[in-house]
């Protein structure tokens, strides 16, 4: 029975069991199949117990070939006795479903019981932090197991950007332990970025919600990933690496559990995965970070133990990326008409920032009822881009056939390109914010709370290219300014949760902005409603309906010639959403199937285009825009032991930038009317998403592992720049990559283990296969005009096959 057991609780089995002992494992539930936290399991008539941790999950030793009964109880649950008697060695895993008890409860709700409130809340997703640290991608890095989520899309497996239900990377909220998290400024390619803020080993707790989430979360358009990093109660740690890079972790907690700590460090460098770009050259990029979290416990009383606490977040990230190109052939267009462009570079590209942020987070019980949390936190980050690169180009076409077959036949154009770059960045904010949470009675809960963040950023650009073709020199950009922005934010938030019944929740509340800045005050009201149905209790509905504004940041109020609009206004957003969810088992196993429908209707949009990962706004509110969809997804554990997941998304947005009217001629030349475009394709419309996170293990050997991570999206819109008659106007290809890995699991003895304070707990080793169908993936075009004046767009392609070892060692 072994293969049916969660992969964790076999790494903690010891190799060698006394003889007259047994385990009992399992998880306790309630009837909608939801975990139940401290859970008591005991033998009756013993002093042998346990509880259960967050994911409901326990662990019991017993003694064998002696009859006895188990014993399980919860709050507001009836107990649950159960008979067992096992022979020396066996393991029994067992899922122990409580009911509850109508007479203690009265009108509470036992559903919030464990936290785990998805159910009710619409487009949220709560993930395993395990599934993260096995899935196969380029740099192991976090925000890849939100690609495989319905609705969340990103076609390039170098950035750690994504994009939530049409939105862009600007969208998204990000929070570590109600902290928010800020994302650099100045990154143009994605081989220029570092990872993702969030540490894997470091983190307990994801939810991700993609849309009509609660007023306490903050004002972006479209996405919230919040993330609870781990309290340890014992020390731990561990060691990983690779060809791209390594990580260190390490987490303790002092004797009397009052003070613990967590430290992380990690190491990316790309080198490795870049020399597969289709330019050739010297690639020095690197990435590091540090981070720390350090929880406090103040209270003096240990009978009110966590009445005040104090957590402390800190990190450090310093990315250094510097190229020098040397040359680049692509070959592109049609069989029957190949194309080839050849390339010689000179000169070289320096990126460099440097991240510094700090969070406090002052959290007091006053009752049992009323919390209070203080929150400040600080940022700093420098960035500079400095680029001075001269490229000699020469474009042909390819011959098809004879003796001279894949050479070139005829000369179209040549030339040269020049571009040169001295930017620098400098941005400080501050933020102090209160939260607060008052549970009125057993069905109502009211929070509300505060914020205000000061925000100093000054920019100083410096770029300009030019192009030499055909003996023509024309001046492609030019850019020469320097802004400062000093301004203050105040926002805050009231929401009310009220438990109709023990079967239907509605939430509501709104949240209020205002921008020194504009001097604008936006207003959100906000609500969520859902249902569980009496016949079937395994069946839930739910819905959504929320304004939603994103005040203008520093990106969004910088136009193409470095200048910022003072009369520029938050974008809206309204967000209606009516999904379901569905438990049900198959093959003896539990499974739950989530499917959403959504509707945004934006206004006052502020267009932009993407080249790579750059945004380049236009910096005015000239738009409306709406995004049409519709999600699904399965997860569950198709093979024992193991949670994998399908998702599929569908979805259109579309945008009308008003003044973007297009001359009409006669056969004179002469203009004769000019015509509006209407709605067109946003740059991150993609009609279809899917992802896939599958895992698998031999029948006998579940420490012997295959992880699958599958990822395709339909072609992204693309148009020439400075061509607004062309905006979007073709289909690019789509997206297609499918990494692999395969891995074996070496558990230590616990004789071994108990020898020494520190010793290896297991060894992971992983060898991983990155883009299996070697697929030739776009991330944007380059630009070139032939002897004739017809352009051309040559795709620039991302990374081809590649192999990588992985190891991870536990202690």
């Amino acid at each position: 029975m072994l293969k049916y057991l969660p992969v964790w609780i076999l790494l903690l089995l010891p190799l060698a069991v006394s003889a007259q002992q047994a385990r009992i494992t399992g998880k306790v539930l309630n009837p909608e199949h939801q975990s139940l936290e401290l859970a008591t399991i005991a033998v009756k008539g013993t002093s042998l117990a346990t509880q259960t941790n967050r994911s409901g999950v326990f662990e019991l030793r017993v003694p064998a070939q002696k009859k006895l009964v188990l014993l399980a109880k919860y709050l507001g649950y009836l107990e649950l006795e159960q008979t067992v008697l096992l022979q020396p060695n066996e393991t029994l895993n067992l899922n122990l479903v409580l009911q509850p008890n109508s007479h203690a409860l009265g009108t509470l709700d036992v559903r919030g019981k464990n936290g785990d409130d998805t159910r009710e809340q619409v487009s949220m997703t709560k993930l395993d932090p395990r599934d993260i640290k096995t899935l196969p991608s380029a740099y192991g890095d976090f925000n890849k197991v939100l690609v495989t989520l319905p609705g969340v899309t990103s076609n390039n497996e170098l950035s750690s950007t994504y994009s939530v239900r049409g939105g862009n990377y600007d969208e998204n909220l990000v929070y570590v332990n109600n902290i928010e998290i800020y994302r650099p400024f100045l990154i143009t390619a994605a081989q220029q970025e570092g990872l993702s803020f969030v540490n894997p080993d470091l983190v307990e707790n994801i939810n991700f919600s993609s849309g009509g989430w609660q007023p306490k979360y903050g004002d972006k358009l479209s996405s919230v990933l919040n993330i609870q990093y781990k309290q340890p109660k014992k020390f731990a740690g561990s060691v990983s690496g690779g060809l791209t890079g390594g990580t260190v972790h390490l987490e303790s907690a002092s004797k009397n559990k009052k003070v613990s700590y967590l430290v992380g460090a990690r190491h990316k460098n790309g080198q490795y995965l870049l020399q597969g770009l289709q330019v050739d050259g010297k690639y020095n990029p690197v990435f590091t970070d540090a981070q720390a979290y350090v929880s406090i416990d103040l209270s003096k009383d240990s009978l009110r133990r966590g009445r005040t606490t104090i957590g402390i977040l800190g990190s450090y990230a310093r990315n250094d990326f510097t190229v020098e190109p040397e040359s680049q052939v692509t070959t592109f267009g049609t069989r029957q008409a190949p194309l080839r462009l050849s390339v010689g570079f000179e000169g070289q590209e320096l990126m460099d920032y440097a991240t510094y942020q700090a969070g406090l987070n002052l959290s007091h019980r006053f009752s049992d009822d009323y919390v209070s949390e203080v929150i400040i936190s600080a940022v700093h980050s420098w960035e500079r881009e400095f680029r001075d690169v001269e490229a000699y180009y020469r474009l042909c076409d390819v011959s098809t056939t004879g003796n001279n077959i894949g050479e070139c036949q005829q000369e179209l154009g040549f030339g040269t390109q020049y571009d040169n770059a001295r930017n620098t960045l400098l941005a400080r904010i501050g933020t102090a914010e209160i939260r607060n949470s008052w549970r009125m009675s057993q069905r109502s809960n009211l929070q509300f709370g505060a914020k205000v963040s000061s925000e100093n950023i000054s920019d100083e650009l410096a770029e300009y290219g030019f192009s030499d073709s055909a003996d023509f020199v024309s001046q492609n950009y030019f850019l020469r300014s320097g802004l400062d922005l000093n301004t203050l934010r105040y926002s805050g938030y009231v929401q009310h949760t009220f438990e109709l019944d023990s079967l239907k929740t509605i939430t509501y509340g709104l949240r209020a902005t205002y921008w020194d800045y504009n001097q604008e005050l936006n207003i959100s009201p906000r609500v969520q409603y859902s249902f569980i149905t009496r016949h079937n209790p395994d069946l839930s509905f739910k819905a959504a309906l929320g304004v939603y504004y994103q005040p203008p940041f520093y990106r969004e109020l910088r136009n193409f010639a470095g200048e910022l609009n003072p009369d520029i206004k938050a974008q809206r957003a309204v967000h209606a959403i009516v999904g379901s969810d569905y438990l049900f088992q198959s093959w003896g196993r539990d499974f739950k199937l989530t499917a959403e429908a959504y509707y945004k209707w934006m206004t006052n949009v502020i267009p932009y285009d993407i080249d790579n990962v750059r945004l380049r706004y236009y910096a005015r509110n000239n738009a409306k825009a709406y995004a049409a969809g519709f999600d699904v997804r399965v997860n569950g554990e198709f093979i024992p032991g193991a949670e994998s997941w399908l998702s599929l998304g569908l979805m259109t947005t579309k945008e009308n930038v008003l003044g973007d009217s297009l001359s009409i001629y006669n056969a004179q030349g002469e203009v004769t009317e000019r015509q509006e475009q209407g709605y067109l394709r946003r740059p991150t419309d993609q009609l279809v998403n899917v992802g896939v996170f599958f895992q698998d293990h031999l029948p006998d050997n579940p420490t012997i592992r295959m992880y699958l991570n599958l990822v395709y999206g339909s072609g992204l819109p693309f148009g020439p720049p400075r061509r607004p008659e062309y905006r979007n106007a073709f289909d690019g290809k789509a997206y297609k990559r499918v990494d692999i890995g395969f891995s074996k699991l070496i558990v230590l003895e616990s004789e071994l283990v108990e020898r020494k304070a520190v010793s290896l707990e297991s060894l992971w080793i992983g060898l991983e296969v990155l883009n299996l169908i070697d697929a030739k993936n776009r991330v944007s075009y380059t630009y070139v005009s032939d002897v004739n004046g017809l352009t051309y767009a040559i795709p620039n392609f991302l990374t081809g096959r590649r192999l990588n070892l992985r190891f991870v060692a536990k202690f």
